[in-house]
């Protein structure tokens, strides 16, 4: 377990842009670039902002559950002004697709605690109204949790690359903790939801998506759910039809504490 403080800040959907410093980022501004990235897209969130988000079958998208809360009242979204971009990039996408049906975590809860066990549960799947059948498209399949050490690597836009997506494929998992990968990738606002690929298998798979940025002994490191669990419970969820909703009601946003791992949250 990482004993030092961890200081959790969500990687919210924003929609402002600003500069771009990090060298090790590959903007994929070409066809060629982005080829096999292009089931991963931008998610407009009610012209309010913007997240990213992963096709994992022809109709749906893997996403972080708190894209779906208005980050200044913490009220849902209403998913079907929820907009998936496939392969976004300067202007044009490869696909649009509105989403038809939403099921996030049942035990994920949108409030002032920015904690483990909202990182943890921050997982969401959305149901399109049409499937995408598109060569160009292809669904990236899942995977089990990755070990510590493993390569990853994360496709994501952001608020200062919203245009088109950016790769970095070599960044590492440093450690697990109650749940939480914890990983060296960049991550900024609007990378929320962005997949966290592993490349064992030859391929990319999605092995979580990116729920928070922190800061781990001054160094900037990136959170995300460990996915198989999570996501079993999801599918389960939307093949009862139901959609699910946050357990309880949304509270007003103060600093936290985690009381198990003695970690110190900021505010989001």
């Amino acid at each position: 377990m990482l004993r030092s403080i961890l200081l959790i800040i969500p990687v919210l959907c924003l929609a402002f842009a600003a500069r771009a410093d990090n060298s090790r980022l590959e903007r994929l501004d070409t066809g060629d670039d982005s080829r096999m990235w292009q089931a991963v897209g931008r998610l407009d969130i009610a012209g309010r902002g913007f997240c990213t988000g992963a096709l994992i079958s022809p109709k749906l998208v893997l996403t972080a559950a708190h894209c779906l809360f208005d980050k200044s009242t913490g009220a849902r979204v209403d998913h079907e002004k929820v907009e998936f971009l496939a392969g976004w990039r300067n202007g044009r996408a490869e696909a649009y697709r509105w989403v038809k049906r939403v099921a996030i975590h049942p035990e994920y809860e949108y409030n002032d605690k920015v904690a483990t066990e909202r990182v943890r549960n921050d997982v969401a799947l959305l149901e399109l109204h049409h499937p995408i059948r598109n060569t160009r498209v292809i669904p990236f399949k899942t995977d089990i949790r990755p070990r510590k050490g493993q390569r990853i690597g994360i496709v994501s836009y952001a608020k200062d690359r919203s245009e088109a997506p950016s790769l970095q494929e070599v960044c590492d998992v440093m450690g697990r903790q109650e749940g939480v990968l914890i990983m060296s990738c960049d991550v900024n606002f609007g990378s929320s939801g962005a997949p966290i690929f592993s490349f064992e298998a030859g391929e990319p798979r999605v092995v979580s998506v990116v729920s928070a940025m922190a800061e781990l002994e001054g160094r900037k490191v990136s959170l995300g759910t460990q996915l198989q669990q999570p996501l079993d419970l999801l599918y389960a969820q939307l093949d009862d039809n139901r959609i699910v909703r946050s357990k309880k009601a949304p509270r007003r946003f103060t600093t936290g504490e985690d009381r198990q791992t003695g970690a110190k949250f900021a505010k989001p």
